[in-house]
């Protein structure tokens, strides 16, 4: 995981820490350094972003230090980052679920996002955490026009022991999710998954549909699926996608084969959003909270 981008900031770090450098050779090797980021994937305004903080930063840092150890321009590059992913992981995410099941109402979540990027899988993962964690699930099969796609959720739900909300192929998407929150308020149910129909972020008629589902369902959270193999194209998901609904959230699939990582970085920054989890393998465990600390400390090494 992030191997080029690890490598990148090593690289980084051995330069900023081998002598001490004037102004002119910082500003210099960090030029370089916005170009190196920018192909391993992260966003150029992320890039600009993250050179201009360590520009700052270094300035106020003793140099000549640098000549003894590589830990303070690490620590540098370290909190560089966190800021740019603070807010990340699951905890927002499951204050708004707690703060509904108190009230004794259901916690609608909306997943959104292209086809292919893992959202119907990361739904059923979504689904099966929230049983370990004792909450009550139904799930909305509101993608009503993909060929297979009612029988692919309701299969994952078979599995993972979730009641499966559906309608014909063809059928209005919103009312699916209505149905579904319906269902839920009847039967105390705790949290309503909606899966919705996979769209190019440019496809104006789908996304209509989705802020359709939106205004019917009035979901609690709104989830965006991505893949973080995609780049950059991930981060333009999700802007537009953050353009037409409000997200609350991000999760990134793929992140174990993603060797680049940019897309990690550039996410949150890009469209302000946490990102909540990361989808790390096929099975249903494999969903992990996504830990700013703990990804800074895979980037860095």
């Amino acid at each position: 995981m992030f191997d080029k981008l690890k490598s990148s900031f090593g690289g980084l770090v051995q330069k900023i820490s081998q002598k001490e450098l004037s102004d002119k050779e910082i500003s210099q090797i960090l030029d370089e350094f916005l170009l190196v980021l920018v192909e391993n994937d992260v966003a150029y305004s992320v890039a600009q972003k993250i050179c201009g903080s360590l520009r700052d930063r270094l300035k106020t840092v003793e140099v000549r230090r640098f000549s003894d150890s590589t830990e303070p321009a690490k620590t540098v590059l370290r909190e560089v980052l966190l800021e740019l992913l603070k807010g990340s992981g699951e905890e927002s995410f499951f204050k708004v679920l707690n703060e509904r099941k108190s009230e004794q109402k259901s916690c609608i979540i909306l997943f959104v996002g292209v086809n292919g990027t893992g959202k119907t899988s990361s739904i059923a993962k979504i689904g099966h955490l929230l049983l370990r964690r004792g909450f009550s699930v139904v799930i909305a099969a509101a993608d009503t026009y993909r060929t297979g796609s009612i029988e692919q959720i309701e299969e994952h739900a078979r599995r993972i022991g979730i009641k499966t909300i559906k309608h014909d192929y063809g059928g209005d998407s919103a009312a699916v999710a209505f149905d579904a929150v319906n269902y839920a308020s009847a039967h105390g149910i705790n949290v309503v998954l909606i899966d919705s129909a996979g769209r190019m972020q440019t496809n104006k008629n789908l996304l209509e549909e989705m802020k359709k589902i939106a205004r019917v369902a009035k979901p609690d959270l709104t989830i965006l699926v991505v893949d973080a193999l995609t780049g950059n194209d991930a981060v333009d998901q999700g802007q537009k996608f953050s353009e037409a609904v409000n997200i609350d959230g991000v999760i990134l699939t793929k992140l174990d084969a993603d060797a680049k990582g940019g897309s990690a970085i550039s996410m949150a920054a890009v469209i302000g959003k946490p990102v909540l989890f990361a989808a790390v393998g096929q099975n249903y465990e494999d969903l992990v909270s996504f830990e700013p600390e703990q990804m800074v400390e895979n980037m860095i090494g």
